[in-house]
């Protein structure tokens, strides 16, 4: 049997065919970067979007017919258009737009509702206001609020289908805590018309025939990009966890049925989030962020020119065998959990006259890895779990100096998934396990058994407690974003 998964991200999208084996076959990429008009702002072409998706779709679909189809995307970045064209009102807003942070601070001090700039729910509501200039419009029945795998599935089913599922519904914002349904009440405060919103559904299970795609499949699964990556990694159990290091970094651990008590940011930095659901039941994780990963070996590359290429900071780095007490803090974005300070800023700490360009690049690879352990500690503090291994995905996962350096930091295994992108096996898995290709999801989560595990050797370079001194002096250095909490 053959699965076909579309697999939608911030930069780029896929289409590929995942077998029986958990192989993955046929796979079409198209580079697709949001627009960044303004610093903080992100916008994207969604027209644009869906013409790439069905081009990619339809390549890797040449290859013969499928039983399912899988669909895993960015979340919470939001679309809103109209049923009777189906063109977008405007420019569809990316995650990582930052324009509301002001209704964010609003919602809360007028009405007590916690919001990030980065959910769909002030993203939803600035663009009804500034893309509709009639009011009495804004609550239409001809328009749909959608987040990215609304927006794919209901032009893969030629407008038969406005759905979301409870992973990606979760994120938005807008749900109640459990993710279960939409909040009617503050639909209500915010201005947004329940009736343009998406179905919520199961993660798993049929939702709709592709018929814009040749022989028209079933779409079998839909799933945000880190949950299908939790899956993809066979993360299936309560205590195990992933760490996807692409741009950013998302560990993602599996908690299991039990939903939690508020939607909102726990005591330790992680949050609550939707794992899958299936046949009406919920499984529940909780997520931690790292705001900056693979960007800090982009920054090394295009901005410092240390290194020419991602694969050279692992040769460089190994050459020498410690930073010689050379710190690293990964924080130029601000720093994501534990800590939530926007106004932290990368820094090194502990340059001699004898350090070398090998002692910074090593530094940064360790200082993306303590920045992982970080993660690792806070999903451990407000889940009451422990994680014995890691499993990790992602560009930098195939970098074997920071490897090693993760699993010396955590003090734990790591294993790195047999395919960089598990987002893309772990839909496969979803809608090949509702065609019927695996038993379950434990079954097709066999396959994943021979992936490489490096175990830790030692202490860091940098202790832990020298670690927290440097994050410690990273911090508040733009004291006006420092004081920002969402």
């Amino acid at each position: 049997m053959r699965t076909l998964v579309i697999d939608v991200g911030t930069s780029g999208l896929r289409a590929a065919i995942v077998h029986d084996d958990a192989t993955v076959t046929d796979l079409h990429y198209e580079e697709f970067a949001p627009d960044s008009p303004f610093a903080g702002l992100v916008e994207f072409d969604a027209t644009a979007m869906y013409a790439a998706v069905h081009r990619v779709s339809v390549a890797a679909l040449a290859s013969g017919p499928v039983t399912a189809v899988g669909i895993t995307t960015q979340r919470a970045s939001t679309i809103i258009w109209r049923a009777s064209t189906g063109k977008p009102i405007g420019p569809s807003l990316g995650w990582q737009d930052l324009r509301t942070v002001g209704e964010c601070m609003a919602a809360r001090a007028e009405h007590g509702f916690t919001f990030a700039p980065n959910q769909t729910a002030t993203k939803a509501v600035w663009m009804l206001a500034n893309y509709i200039s009639d009011a009495s419009e804004r609550n239409s029945d001809d328009l749909r609020i959608g987040t990215v795998e609304s927006w794919i599935v209901y032009n893969l089913t030629q407008g038969a289908q406005h759905v979301t599922d409870h992973t990606n519904a979760a994120v938005t914002g807008l749900t109640i805590p459990d993710g279960t349904s939409w909040n009617s009440s503050m639909l209500t405060t915010l201005g947004i018309a329940e009736h343009q919103l998406p179905r919520i559904v199961d993660s798993m299970g049929f939702i709709g025939d592709a018929t814009d795609l040749p022989g028209a499949p079933p779409i079998l699964a839909i799933a945000g990009d880190q949950q299908a990556s939790l899956v993809g990694q066979g993360c299936i159990v309560p205590g195990m966890a992933k760490i996807t290091f692409g741009t950013g970094g998302m560990l993602d651990m599996f908690v299991g049925e039990n939903p939690p008590s508020s939607a909102q940011r726990n005591s330790g930095g992680t949050f609550p989030i939707v794992a899958f659901s299936r046949g009406g039941k919920i499984s529940y994780g909780t997520e931690a962020i790292m705001l900056s990963a693979g960007t800090n070996i982009d920054w090394l590359r295009d901005d410092m020119g240390l290194i020419a290429n991602a694969t050279e900071s692992h040769t460089i780095a190994s050459s020498v065998a410690t930073t010689d007490g050379v710190a690293y803090v990964p924080a130029l974005l601000g720093l994501g959990t534990p800590f939530w300070d926007y106004g932290a800023r990368g820094a090194l700490f502990g340059i001699t006259r004898g350090t070398t360009r090998a002692h910074i690049v090593r530094a940064v690879l360790e200082g993306v890895a303590h920045r992982g352990a970080d993660l690792v500690d806070s999903a451990e503090k407000d889940s009451g779990l422990s994680i014995s291994e890691i499993r990790i995905d992602g560009g930098m996962s195939r970098n074997a100096t920071f490897v090693q350096a993760l699993a010396d930091a955590t003090g734990r295994p790591v294993r790195v998934s047999p395919i960089s992108e598990a987002t893309t096996l772990g839909a496969g898995f979803m809608a090949g396990t509702e065609s019927g290709q695996w038993h379950n999801l434990s079954t097709a989560a066999e396959a994943l058994s021979g992936a490489p595990v490096t175990s830790p050797l030692g202490a860091p370079g940098i202790s832990r407690q020298q670690w927290s001194q440097a994050v410690s002096r990273s911090r508040s250095w733009i004291p006006e974003l420092s004081s920002l909490d969402f």
